[in-house]
């Protein structure tokens, strides 16, 4: 049986996000709440958690997996960034945006898309992720927590550890968050002098974005 960890949403107890990023380094894979909807998260450099992420989603190595992080200038160590496009992150940064662009030299080469070389990063803007992922040191690999065959996220914390209590390792329980997935946008054609392309319209509003 999975963990629950009962955290406070605005003043989340230490001790219990240390002992969620014990589980993380020990390769499990956590049930947390962000500013969208709850999302799987495992350590970033684990292939087995990763390959297990997938698994537990049943989507395959075409599926944009994201990549969270704690601001803007660690996003940047994991995607090239031009400074047009930069502009638009800051308007988007914190916040429930997911951001498509090309991986950087420091994202793992299983982890971006087989054929474009990109990754989808964002800054979420929820205490209890950002205070675990600053216990935790770094940047963490994430995917909505939308179950298999359905389209909604889960918003539960217990129903989310009672349906997945054999593949996760714990769930942070910081009650109720959103509905809605992220608003993912493309920002790789800016590129070369493109627009931004919207892939999904999501919790994030797009005239934030100036869109």
């Amino acid at each position: 049986m999975s963990q629950l960890f009962d955290v406070h949403p605005d003043n989340p107890q230490p001790r219990l996000l240390k002992q969620a990023v014990q589980l993380l380094a020990k390769g499990g894979i956590l049930a947390v709440p962000t500013d969208s909807s709850y999302a799987l998260v495992c350590h970033l450099d684990d292939k087995a958690a990763a390959d297990r992420l997938r698994r537990i989603r049943q989507v395959d190595d075409k599926h944009h997996l994201t990549v969270l992080c704690r601001d803007l200038s660690e996003l940047s160590h994991y995607a090239k960034v031009d400074n047009k496009q930069y502009r638009l992150l800051k308007l988007g940064t914190p916040g429930p945006y997911t951001f498509i662009l090309d991986a950087g030299k420091d994202i793992p080469r299983r982890l971006s898309h087989p054929s474009r070389k990109t990754i989808g990063l964002r800054v979420p803007a929820h205490r209890v992720l950002l205070d675990l992922l600053e216990q935790h040191g770094g940047a963490l690999l994430a995917t909505t927590l939308i179950p298999p065959g359905e389209t909604e996220p889960m918003n539960d914390a217990e129903a989310i550890r009672e349906r997945f209590q054999h593949e996760l390792a714990a769930v942070i329980d910081a009650g109720a968050c959103a509905l809605a997935p992220t608003t993912v946008i493309d920002l790789t054609p800016m590129g070369t002098g493109g627009e931004p392309e919207v892939i999904r319209v999501g919790q994030g509003a797009l005239a934030t974005l100036g869109l």
